[in-house]
């Protein structure tokens, strides 16, 4: 149940730090500065900006925590089929060993392009939505942010929605990234023949595979991870640092 989370655990916080400080760093330089606001197309393009700012460290996470996620069920399918094979324990540097051995370093970048498009997607969605939610909340006294049970939910609203619409483009990033297949398992040549598979043999339901447990973690992922952001953790041990 916890195959590759040793790999969530390391990258997970970097990966987030880049979207949310990518995100904000956009929406500073592009916002009006007369009014000191953004229109929405700016928005878009600012939490798409984040989402591809991201990817640097997404693409070699997402594929080495897939990996390990499957290595006992492709190796049981081969079982099946023709007697043979293991579930050979597999280790993230053990991965990323061979993938460095035998590709190079773009071996950790399979998927890239599935990944840039469900990331750019989402965080394009995603930002827009929370910012516009969060905005309407109460206020903190004496400031402008709003309080943090609101930042939380809407962080929850904005992430749970933006999930949804894009795990079409996760359940094919996922099948272009898993590297070992099953004996009878279909492979796949990019995204668009990916597309094109799925919906022929599995039907357009096949999409949303996985749908109602990635709303589940994203969902609240990021209503915590927005509301310790706005909390300014970041900004208050930075502080205590330069202090010292």
């Amino acid at each position: 149940m916890y195959r590759g989370s040793g790999v969530n655990l390391v990258l997970i916080t970097p990966e987030k730090a880049i979207k949310l400080v990518g995100n904000d760093f956009l929406r500073h330089h592009l916002k009006d500065s007369r009014t000191g606001k953004l229109s929405l197309p700016r928005e878009i393009v600012c939490g798409a900006g984040a989402g591809l700012f991201q990817i640097i460290v997404t693409t070699p996470m997402e594929l080495i925590k897939i990996q390990l996620q499957d290595a006992g069920r492709s190796a049981r399918v081969n079982v099946a089929a023709n007697g043979t094979g293991t579930a050979t324990k597999l280790t993230a540097m053990k991965i990323i060993s061979t993938l460095l051995k035998e590709k190079g370093l773009t071996g950790l970048y399979q998927g890239c392009a599935a990944t840039m498009l469900r990331d750019v997607t989402f965080s394009a969605l995603y930002f827009p939505f929370f910012a516009h939610l969060n905005a309407m909340g109460k206020r903190r006294e004496n400031s402008n942010e709003a309080v943090f049970y609101h930042t939380l939910i809407s962080g929850i609203i904005a992430g749970g929605t933006a999930s949804v619409f894009v795990n079409p483009m996760d359940v094919v990033k996922t099948r272009l990234q898993t590297i070992e297949k099953g004996a009878g398992e279909r492979s796949y040549s990019g995204i668009v023949d990916c597309f094109r598979k799925v919906y022929k043999y599995e039907g357009f339901k096949a999409f949303y595979k996985g749908g109602l447990c990635r709303i589940l973690v994203i969902a609240p992922l990021f209503g915590i991870a927005q509301t310790v952001y706005y909390f300014g953790v970041g900004e208050f041990l930075v502080s205590m640092t330069a202090r010292e």
